[in-house]
């Protein structure tokens, strides 16, 4: 069952439905000590600071096609931020929760994952001594991909690179993230490489892939590349740097990736508990006609909703997941449970295993953009505060 959920996606053909409506903001009863005018408070907050972040498109342009005036702002306080002697980490963070314009975003991402250090003067000896190890693992392991005992894992790696839309008309690409997804399960014998993984390289590759050259991702998640292509060693900057940052990724869910992937067991279970908190009544409809969370979620949780969201907006989403403190591992939850709250009143409306299915696997976000990402994020710190006074209470509901 694990492996039909580790699928990898086909291209979808997006049904017409109609455009759910959003969940009220008074959603089910709260946990914490929260009232429900403060929780309106900072849903309203967080609606603005990402509306602040550029409004109409990642870049913060308007629809006359130039930069907001809130855009140029923000984009300055990222400039001083990132140029001081000593990046104020605090400070980035909180500005980077509501979104990272597109013209700063790989050095930013760098600083929250603490691969670049915050000591500017230090950033570039640092990045180039990473690079320069990040070759000598290339040379150390790469060669022992026809190995007997690496065989097996190497050609799985290379199917599910084939299958990735992003790259279906860049399969120069390929052996890029082959090296990456090799080198990093053959350094971690502990864990291991699992269908879905591959994704997780994507958002970096096409953030760091940015630095170099103009990069779009069409409504069908593919990549086009404008202008002249990244040389070769600029591509190996690029390679270094997607190792270390989905190393930095991984290393804050490491569970999900050990047999057999406890993780995400706990984690499914952990969203059940705050949907029949949350939603009592599509809990109760979705257990009447037998769908299991693990049917799913599963697949929410190892691929961090990538076969969900349109790649921009996931892209979006991590700048967020990188600011918080356990975005990967924590408030991935929350924006699961909001994600699965979003379509709430639809899912109601099935009446059947197979239609609930087909929904579930299938949901109509083919034409999200800023704004649904910027709602999904409002509804999980909604939902993650509810929680917040109460962090054992979540706990022993799973254990009950």
């Amino acid at each position: 069952q694990q492996q039909q959920q580790q699928q990898p996606q086909q291209q979808r053909q997006q049904p017409n439905r109609a455009k759910p409506k959003l969940p009220a903001p008074g959603l089910g009863v709260r946990q914490s000590g929260y009232s429900t005018a403060q929780i309106h408070s900072i849903y309203c907050a967080h609606r603005r600071l990402s509306e602040d972040a550029g409004g109409g498109g990642s870049d913060g342009s308007n629809a006359s096609g130039g930069k907001s005036a809130d855009t140029v702002e923000k984009e300055s306080k990222f400039a001083s931020l990132i140029g001081a002697a000593a990046t104020n980490m605090d400070e980035l963070r909180r500005l980077a929760w509501s979104g990272v314009t597109h013209t700063v975003r790989p050095i930013v991402w760098k600083l929250l994952i603490k691969y670049a250090p915050v000591n500017s003067s230090r950033r570039a000896a640092v990045l180039q001594e990473k690079r320069r190890m990040y070759a000598g693992m290339v040379d150390e392991y790469y060669g022992k991909r026809t190995q007997p005992a690496n065989d097996g894992m190497y050609k799985q790696i290379l199917k599910d690179l084939v299958r990735m839309t992003v790259l279906a008309e860049h399969t120069q690409f390929h052996q890029v993230f082959a090296r990456i997804l090799f080198i990093w399960s053959m350094r971690r014998p502990a864990s291991t490489y699992v269908q879905g993984m591959n994704d997780l390289v994507t958002p970096y590759f096409i953030v760091y892939l940015s630095e170099y050259c103009t990069v779009d991702v069409d409504s069908s998640d593919r990549l086009r590349l404008r202008g002249e292509p990244p040389n070769d060693s600029e591509l190996a900057s690029i390679e270094a740097d997607c190792y270390w940052s989905l190393s930095a990724l991984l290393d804050t869910i490491q569970e999900n990736f050990v047999f057999p992937q406890p993780g995400i067991q706990q984690n499914v279970l952990a969203l059940r508990k705050i949907i029949q908190r949350v939603d009592g009544d599509l809990d109760s409809h979705l257990e009447r006609h037998d769908v299991e969370y693990l049917q799913f979620a599963f697949r929410w949780m190892n691929n961090l909703l990538m076969r969900e969201i349109p790649l921009r907006c996931i892209i979006r989403l991590w700048d967020t997941y990188h600011s918080e403190v356990d975005g990967f591992s924590h408030f991935h939850l929350y924006v699961c449970a909001a994600f699965l709250l979003r379509f709430s009143r639809d899912l109601k409306r099935e009446s059947d295993f197979q239609g609930l299915m087909l929904m579930l696997q299938d949901l109509p976000t083919h034409q999200w953009g800023d704004e649904e990402v910027t709602l999904l994020l409002a509804e999980a710190f909604k939902l993650k505060s509810w929680f917040a006074d109460a962090p054992n209470h979540l706990d022993k509901a799973i254990h009950s």
